[in-house]
């Protein structure tokens, strides 16, 4: 039987990717994978005419979601959990999601009066028209000042201005990841925990956040990423079965945004089968761990 392959992280530019959630299945389509998840950075907004497009071109299409949760253990202040297969037209999460743009806009505000302090001209409507009416995030901020040559690219903004600890950075009034959990569950949806080995934790310290999370109902973790060694990989498989999570895994394809990214594949090494799909939408995880 032919493998059948999937990607369960990906972004559009209803965060902060580049490219349409219609034009993601189309190229899901070509590449041939089984399934796609867009998985926007705090955002359902895309997800409507993702899953329509699903239908028009005759590819599975799962509704997710990226959100980020404050987590100040180990001087790790933000984890992501990745939520997927849940319900986008949950009241309860579509005013849940509303309450956090309102967060996000507030932060928004405050770093640029910083970045204007610092000297840069930069407004709120330019700041906008940069999103094209999308959600604002970091990336548009280092768009912007790229645009009006303060750097010479988006990187050089995150490393001098808008990155962790820079002058112009504020961190976000965040949510827990207990809250982030259960709002997932309650859309009827599973959480993954998102691309551990970027958090910069060591084994130990991933393991007691594992132990942590499970006991919040944490579903699964993603075993498969683009930029994972083979070791970063036996690593988290090794985690997921001693905490009985479910292997996820996905490219955290932006487009144009991450270059070296691509859908499906990631650096190019990346295989997530749909079996890793087929588990999660089932929460079994027997056929993983049965002899345990």
């Amino acid at each position: 039987m032919t493998k059948q392959f999937v990607d369960l992280h990906t972004h559009s530019y209803r965060s902060d990717g580049t490219v349409s959630p219609e034009a993601l299945v189309v190229l899901a389509k070509r590449i041939g994978l089984s399934a796609i998840a867009l998985t926007d950075h705090d955002t359902i907004d895309g997800l409507a005419e993702f899953m329509e497009a699903g239908k028009k071109h005759d590819i599975e299409t799962i509704a997710g979601i990226e959100m980020a949760c404050t987590y100040e253990k180990f001087h790790q202040p933000e984890i992501h959990i990745v939520g997927l297969g849940f319900d986008p037209d949950s009241p309860h999460l579509t005013g849940y999601l509303a309450a956090l743009r309102e967060e996000r806009k507030k932060r928004n505000l405050l770093m640029l009066a910083k970045l204007c302090d610092l000297g840069f001209d930069c407004t709120l409507e330019e700041l906008h028209q940069t999103a094209g009416g999308r959600v604002v995030t970091r990336a548009h901020f280092g768009t912007l000042l790229f645009q009006k040559g303060y750097v010479k690219d988006r990187n050089e903004a995150f490393q001098k201005y808008i990155g962790n600890g820079c002058p112009a950075f504020l961190p976000r009034n965040l949510p827990t990841p207990k809250d982030v959990i259960a709002e997932i569950h309650n859309a009827g949806g599973v959480a993954i925990l998102a691309h551990p080995t970027l958090y910069k934790l060591d084994f130990g310290q991933l393991d007691a956040l594992c132990k942590e999370f499970v006991s919040y109902g944490l579903d699964g973790i993603e075993c498969y990423y683009s930029t994972y060694t083979p070791n970063q990989r036996k690593a988290v498989l090794k985690l997921a079965k001693k905490h009985k999570l479910l292997p996820s895994g996905g490219s955290d394809f932006h487009g144009e945004n991450k270059p070296d990214i691509q859908l499906g594949i990631g650096m190019g090494h990346l295989e997530v089968e749909y079996g890793c799909w087929q588990n999660l939408k089932t929460k079994d995880s027997s056929s993983l761990y049965s002899s345990e």
